[in-house]
């Protein structure tokens, strides 16, 4: 029984119903499942020249850069180019008034110059092995959940003992399929990237939250960073004596553009994708979970861009947190939209009605399937609460930011008391300590917080039950008559956990007095409430998602069964994804038609000195004037953007976008509001991914910065 399971299994990998440009694909299947259909829409590359463990290929030019997003291999010098908003956050940390790095740009013109990353990392793939078999090694099919994880994790960890995670290797098993598939991806990990260029925000955020997730876009969202690695070439923590890395393959960069119709391909790691879920869960997605996290996200936005807005200091401080919270909202509120444009729901009850249908016709799939739909409704009634309640968690609680912090200085402080139970002192509490306040401090400004927490609080006493209510919070709310501002100055006010000098000094005494006097502390206590009502909502919640695994394991074998003839994809999770399709226009409404590209032109029309995201730098519009654009425009035309109809998700965001003969065309930076609903339900007529066309980037290197030492160090294709 297991053999003739596993078999069907290898049958599966691919998973999702193809449809036109709908997919994204494992490298190691491009050869078996998509290499023809890549061929007829324009590719010129075999698969192994894409992905093959015998020799390198244009895979092994593409990185994770930091812990959500891509990134490509540019120069044999381990250049690296991902999107400015991934890079932002580093940018933001070597900020300051003085050299405004976010305004202004940085550009590194010697290596010396190039600024280090504390905690920043680039892993490249080395492998990718289906260990289904291994992992799923004394499993049945009717064996109990808890069981079944026990035994699969048991397994997991004897494969990777037997790899190990040496000299700068880390491995990594994930499920596939809702656990019918295991794959192990091996990575090798450099710790060691330099910031060598972001142009200044006004061109890497060109249009900011006004245009997010919007077509026609005109930003130069790029950065690029250097991989070091000691003399050996190999992983290598930061040293002056570190050289740059000299990768075995780096992608060739093509001046050629890209016309309607042309093939492109997108490498990268895509985050999440839900493509599987049944109507009922994802109805209780739209009409439950979301729209509350969009009130709650928009009130953050709201206290964020006020305090940016009136003082420059704060709004370095909170650029990048600014760009995260934005950057969810507006995604939701376009995923609503589509999936009520395509009727999505309908789409997915008529899925499920074949489904009972094919069920029905043979009593021993009746047997095996018949209860699969029903347990999942059922599962969803019961999340109800549930799912806002874990939702909150991140999205309420830990949002303030008094919180998080307090978060990990819990962490390190039972961290160190537990490692000296039998001293009195835990001296390296404060050590650890230091640097985690020193950090945190750097870009916070507590009357944000402040207003942050109150609105929170706010939306959490109103949105959830009785049942997931601490004690404290009813009794604040009761004892201020409701106004959570005067809450939270009572909160903020009395805190030590905000007060440096007064904390350092807590911190210095020994663990039992440390965790006395945290215990009296008003936002401990809180903290503290919150924390356990959340871990009792968690037990619940985990319970129910794992008899949902399960039913969805089912389900997803179930319609690999049901339609045999049918290529399918497995959902997006951050491990490394071909898509690929053709650059193409789309029409979001009627009587409009948006073309695949945009140009510098249009920067100049949306430019308004009034707006943040609509300035223009004096010297961009000279380049513009003089059409000084060097040897990157075409027919005095300087293109940004381009659309394709590429399946991508966020952690896509730095992939290389290449074209038939696999040179680097774009960098993918966005999708278009009409097609955010990807993540769940696919539409080819309105999904495109937004690319920057790689050229205005070597414009803005090479004319604008001045940095045409960078452009030299690339492969340039004519």
């Amino acid at each position: 029984m297991k053999h003739r399971i596993f078999l069907s299994l290898l049958i599966m990998s691919a998973c999702i119903l193809l449809q036109a440009e709908e997919g994204m694909w494992l490298p190691i299947y491009l050869d078996s499942l998509n290499i023809e259909d890549m061929h007829a829409k324009g590719l010129l590359l075999d698969a192994r020249d894409i992905y093959d463990t015998s020799h390198t290929g244009l895979t092994d030019a593409v990185v994770i850069f930091g812990q959500g997003c891509t990134g490509a291999v540019i120069s044999d010098k381990g250049l690296v180019i991902t999107n400015h908003h991934c890079g932002l956050g580093y940018v933001q940390s070597h900020s300051s008034v003085d050299n405004d790095y976010i305004t202004d740009g940085f550009w590194a013109k010697t290596m010396t110059e190039e600024l280090p990353n504390p905690g920043l990392t680039v892993s490249f793939l080395r492998s990718i092995e289906n260990v289904t078999s291994l992992a799923l090694e004394g499993v049945s099919q009717d064996m109990n959940e808890s069981v079944r994880s026990q035994i699969i994790q048991a397994n997991i960890m004897s494969v990777k003992d037997s790899i190990g995670n040496r000299g700068g290797y880390k491995t990594e098993i994930k499920p596939f399929f809702y656990g019918n598939e295991y794959f192990l991806f091996k990575y090798e990990v450099f710790p060691d990237v330099r910031l060598v260029g972001a142009p200044p925000s006004s061109i890497g955020k060109f249009g900011g939250d006004t245009d997010n997730w919007v077509w026609p876009r005109h930003t130069g969202d790029f950065s690029l960073f250097r991989i070091y690695a000691g003399k050996d070439n190999r992983p290598a923590p930061w040293s002056p004596d570190n050289v740059p890395y000299r990768p075995s393959v780096h992608l060739p960069v093509s001046l050629k553009g890209v016309q309607d119709g042309d093939f492109t391909m997108v490498c990268g790691y895509p985050g999440s994708t839900f493509r599987f879920l049944t109507s009922s869960e994802l109805k209780l997605i739209t009409e439950k979970s979301t729209p509350a996290m969009i009130r709650a996200r928009s009130e953050r936005m709201r206290i964020m861009l006020e305090a940016m807005n009136a003082d420059p200091a704060v709004r370095i401080k909170y650029t990048a947190k600014y760009a995260q919270v934005t950057n969810s909202l507006k995604k939701w509120i376009g995923m609503l939209k589509g999936l009520e444009r395509t009727g999505a729901l309908e789409h997915k009850k008529e899925t499920e009605n074949e489904f009972r249908e094919w069920v029905q016709k043979d009593s021993l799939r009746t047997q095996e399937y018949g209860s699969v739909l029903p347990g999942i409704d059922t599962l969803c009634g019961q999340m109800q609460n549930l799912i806002l309640a874990h939702d909150y968690e991140t999205e309420v609680i830990m949002s303030v930011e008094l919180f998080s912090f307090l978060s990990r200085l819990a962490y390190i402080i039972n961290d160190e008391c537990n490692q000296h139970e039998t001293k009195a002192q835990a001296t390296e509490i404060t050590s650890r300590s230091k640097i985690l306040i020193r950090d945190f401090l750097k870009d916070y400004y507590e009357p944000v917080d402040r207003r942050i927490f109150a609105a929170m609080m706010k939306h959490y006493r109103e949105d959830l039950p009785a049942e997931f209510q601490p004690e404290m919070l009813l009794t604040l709310e009761k004892e201020f008559k409701g106004d959570y501002d005067r809450m939270a100055d009572y909160i903020y006010d009395k805190t030590v956990i905000l007060k440096k000098d007064k904390l350092t000094s807590l911190l210095n005494n020994p663990c039992d007095k440390i965790i006395r006097k945290l215990l009296k502390d008003p936002a401990c206590r809180l903290y503290s409430q919150f924390m356990k009502r959340m871990f009792i909502a968690d037990q619940y919640y985990n319970q129910i998602n794992k008899g949902l695994e399960n039913d969805y394991r089912l389900y997803v074998r179930a319609l690999t069964e049901m339609e045999k003839e049918r290529h399918f994809y497995p959902d997006a999770n951050f491990t490394m994804r071909i898509s690929y399709g053709n650059v193409a226009g789309f029409d979001p409404m009627d009587a409009v038609h948006y073309q695949s590209y945009t140009t510098l032109q249009g920067i100049m029309e949306k430019e308004n000195p009034e707006v943040y995201d609509y300035q223009v730098p004096e010297k961009l519009k000279e380049l513009y004037l003089h059409k000084d654009y060097g040897r990157y425009a075409l027919n005095d035309t300087m293109r940004v953007c381009f659309i394709a109809r590429n399946h991508t998700s966020g952690g896509n965001s730095g992939s290389p976008v290449l074209n038939a003969n696999g040179e680097l065309v774009g960098l993918n930076f966005d999708r278009n509001w009409e097609g955010t609903m990807s993540d769940y339900f696919y539409d080819p007529g309105q999904c495109r991914n937004i690319s920057l066309d790689i050229r205005y980037a070597l414009f803005i290197i090479d004319k604008y910065a001045g940095a045409g030492n960078l452009v030299d160090e690339m492969t340039i294709v004519h």
